[in-house]
């Protein structure tokens, strides 16, 4: 069948987008509602730090792996089927989180959430890109970007409030079991309200490419995760050796199946496009830099100064209330001047992190929820003023039949990125306060430099593209959105 557009009679997408983006909330508060819970959940299951890095690694690992097939699945079986699909799984795999009895358990079922988080996110941003007319694009991305501010601010304040509860005496547990009754709806109002997209049943699975794939991927984030803990054991020295040419003979499979004309796991088309390879890079710096920072902010806050998790929740609140100024600033000009919005809001970002590494590693003697406020205000607007462009820039050159292999790719390398991000950040917290005998605020300081970087990196791709030599992009006829 023919995609569903905005007129077709007895079909709204806006109200199909907000089951959408409320099935993608579930994913997003559970990133940040974990990391408020870190503190509790180690102490309750005396959990080394290791263990305590894979309750988050564990997740993004299964997630990263799992995007890009689950993408062309829904390109296959029909993006609505694997969306609900996904919904079912990670709510089940919340309940077995939440009853948890150990740590290999937890690990491995947030492993499992990732899966079901692979296979409904992908959907989300494919069908909006299906869904909507190009005019109207902007104002759901921005839409998505306001949801996705939500989640952050709504995470590490209800883990707060449901840890500090203490409800029937479940301490973190009810962090997990609070996706229960939100998947449950969201599978029961999808099934009536989602729109079936057309899918390609005779699209053919490339398998061996899914292998290759995961393969590649458990091979550059596993060693990131454990070298640095571990001292860079010859084995993790080995894997990453490996993951070059296990990508290259991924790339190698594509063209090859390019050539017999047959579907691709990942379009050749996209890969030979300097656009979307450029625009993926970005994502991944982009959201290497977040999670990781939000993980040691939270031991930071709780273990380092004494905050309880309520007040650690608060005092991170200023950055997705940043975001979510910046996701209505930035949804007001539409499609317009794409790439400059993307370089303001990194600059204010690379601003943010440098005045948060400068107060973060100069404490106040009675640190408060109000000492970070406004670096990570700072930070917030910065971002919310970036996903949106960034997201339709990698987007908007994919064609409508591989919507769901394009968001899944660049989604699949975003959590790729956000896992070695995690890693990276994780292990240069950890070796600093283990060097330097517990001082919270030097290992923050000395995280926060792969922030920096990784913006200033950003940056650079910007200059490369043009943007920063004076090239402005050609201005759109459509009204600006939101007015």
């Amino acid at each position: 069948m023919t995609p569903m557009r905005t007129g077709d009679a007895g079909f709204n997408p806006w109200l199909a987008t907000v089951l959408l983006l409320l099935g993608n909330f579930m994913n997003l508060i559970d990133v940040s509602i974990v990391n408020v819970a870190l503190p509790s959940i180690q102490q309750n299951l005396n959990a080394t730090a290791a263990q305590i890095e894979w309750v988050s690694a564990a997740y993004v690992l299964a997630f990263a792996a799992g995007l890009l097939p689950f993408g062309r699945f829904g390109d296959k079986f029909g993006r609505k089927r694997l969306f609900l699909q996904g919904i079912g799984l990670f709510t089940l795999a919340s309940a077995l989180c939440g009853f948890a009895q150990d740590m290999s358990m937890l690990i491995w079922s947030r492993a499992l959430q990732g899966i079901g988080g692979a296979m409904m996110v992908p959907q989300v941003l494919a069908i909006m890109h299906v869904m909507f007319a190009p005019e109207q694009k902007a104002r759901a991305f921005a839409l998505a970007g306001v949801v996705a501010s939500l989640g952050a601010v709504t995470g590490p304040l209800l883990g707060g409030a449901l840890i500090t509860g203490n409800i029937a005496g479940l301490d973190w547990r009810p962090i997990f079991l609070v996706n229960l009754p939100v998947g449950l709806f969201v599978i029961a109002a999808g099934l009536r309200w989602i729109p079936v997209m057309s899918s390609d049943r005779r699209m053919r699975i490339d398998w061996i490419g899914i292998a290759l794939f995961s393969l590649a991927v458990l091979l550059i984030v596993l060693p990131v995760i454990e070298g640095a803990l571990l001292g860079w054991p010859w084995w993790c020295v080995a894997m990453l050796a490996a993951a070059l040419p296990v990508g290259a003979l991924f790339v190698w499979r594509q063209a090859w199946l390019a050539r017999r004309k047959r579907a691709q796991l990942l379009p050749v088309a996209l890969m030979r496009n300097g656009g979307f390879l450029s625009g993926v890079a970005m994502v991944m710096l982009h959201f290497s830099a977040i999670p990781g920072m939000f993980l040691v902010l939270a031991l930071y806050l709780q273990t380092g100064f004494g905050l309880d998790p309520m007040q650690s929740g608060i005092a991170t609140a200023p950055f997705p209330l940043g975001i979510m100024l910046g996701s209505y600033v930035t949804g007001r000009f539409g499609t317009r001047v794409m790439s400059w919005r993307m370089a303001a809001g990194v600059s204010i970002m690379l601003a943010g992190m440098i005045f948060l590494r400068h107060v973060s590693g100069h404490p106040p003697q009675a640190l408060t929820a109000a000492t970070l406020a406004a670096p990570l205000a700072v930070c917030g607007f910065g971002m919310g003023l970036t996903i949106s462009p960034l997201f339709q820039t990698v987007l908007k050159s994919v064609p409508a039949q591989d919507a769901g292999a394009g968001s899944g790719a660049m989604q699949a390398f975003q959590q790729v990125g956000a896992a070695t991000g995690i890693a990276i950040v994780s292990s240069l917290f950890f070796v600093r306060l283990h060097g330097q005998g517990g001082d919270y605020a030097a290992a923050m300081s000395h995280a926060l430099i792969y922030q920096i970087c990784a913006f200033s990196a950003i940056l650079v791709i910007l200059a490369a593209r043009g943007v920063m030599r004076g090239r402005a992009e050609p201005p759109r006829r459509e009204a600006v959105s939101g007015r």
